[in-house]
């Protein structure tokens, strides 16, 4: 017989768990979306008619038939929502970042571990296609020893929006938006630097919080990695520019699984996860030769919640691996704030 499906509540209804969490634990099996928290139920029925809705985070996390929570509500609330869900049993996701400080992830780590809960972090650009693809060109040895690695996410978003990403409050601002992402695939590449270097800006016209990133990783063996994002980049800016030994890789299009999912196609379906824009391989003697990149498929992040749940795999994305996350990104902070190179001592998650 196959395993009693594990229901899962998701906490909170807005971009993230609109876009990215509900179609995808939709999309995998062994999953089942049961009950949303949100105080719009319209907007959930809308999309899932089938789905309870409850109004707040409380009640979702003292139903008795849930099995895991899913936390996919402002940044500030991560900690303590997911460390409530632990105490009451509730295996846990949290979108990220983890948290909001090294202190409150090393209290949700060691919650978990009371608790004999499973708890991970919602890293899912480790499976889009762009990066997929510059880590098998690497792991393959196409371009030797990488010595320069830079990672793009820019957009062009000149006004304001009234949303709390974009806000003053904890939290806010693009590099704990889009910092966890850049730094968690270049900690699966290289492992944690040696130090960090950061610059954060505020360049639109009314902006309440960092719409810039600018950060720089050091590794002992002369390799800088570059993690950027912006929201003033109409054009032209390659999401991945590699240069190692033996040549050179750049990646211009970014993973399309994000549009897919706005457009409403459903995870899985005719195309999902396909990215036509081919690498570029540059070896210093010719023209450059295109490399088809992977196809992305974020759905393997739920399959392994649910695999790691039935005891049949490792999870997906451990709170170990997050907390290392967090330690660049406070690092960074730190960094910008004091104007200096900033050393990572060892790492002590607890």
């Amino acid at each position: 017989m196959p395993p009693t499906p594990i229901r899962v509540g998701l906490i909170g209804y807005g971009y993230a768990g609109k876009t990215f969490h509900a179609p995808l634990i939709a999309a995998t099996p062994g999953l089942q979306l049961a009950c949303v928290a949100s105080s719009d139920a319209a907007k959930v029925h809308a999309d899932w008619p089938q789905v309870e809705v409850v109004a707040d985070a409380p009640t979702l996390i003292a139903r008795d038939d849930i099995d895991l929570v899913v936390i996919a509500t402002p940044n500030e609330t991560h900690a303590p929502l997911a460390r409530t869900a632990l105490r009451a049993g509730k295996h846990v996701v949290v979108d990220k970042p983890f948290a909001l400080d090294l202190d409150e992830a090393r209290d949700l780590i060691a919650t978990a571990k009371e608790n004999d809960r499973l708890l991970s972090v919602f890293h899912n650009r480790r499976w889009d296609s762009d990066f997929l693809g510059v880590k098998q060109a690497i792991a393959d040895g196409l371009i030797g020893r990488v010595v320069h690695f830079e990672s793009h996410i820019d957009r062009f978003r000149p006004e304001v929006r009234a949303r709390w990403r974009e806000g003053a409050g904890r939290g806010a601002g693009l590099w704990f938006d889009l910092g966890p992402h850049l730094i968690d695939q270049a900690l699966q590449l290289f492992g944690l630097p040696q130090r960090v270097q950061a610059n954060f800006a505020r360049q639109r016209e009314g902006a309440l919080s960092d719409d810039w990133a600018h950060v720089v990783l050091d590794y002992r063996d002369g390799l800088r990695v570059i993690l950027h994002a912006s929201m003033l980049v109409a054009g032209g800016s390659p999401r991945f520019v590699v240069h190692g030994e033996r040549g050179s890789l750049i990646k211009r299009d970014t993973d399309h699984q994000e549009a897919q999912l706005k457009a409403g196609l459903t995870p899985g379906a005719d195309g999902w996860g396909a990215d036509p824009d081919a690498m570029q391989l540059y070896d210093g003697t010719s023209t450059p030769r295109g490399i088809p990149t992977s196809r992305g498929d974020q759905r393997e992040y739920y399959l392994g919640i649910e695999r790691a749940l039935h005891g049949l795999g490792p999870i997906p994305v451990t709170a170990e691996e997050a907390f290392a996350v967090m330690h660049v990104l406070e690092a960074a902070q730190h960094s910008a704030r004091e104007r200096s190179s900033v050393a990572l001592p060892a790492l002590t998650p607890g």
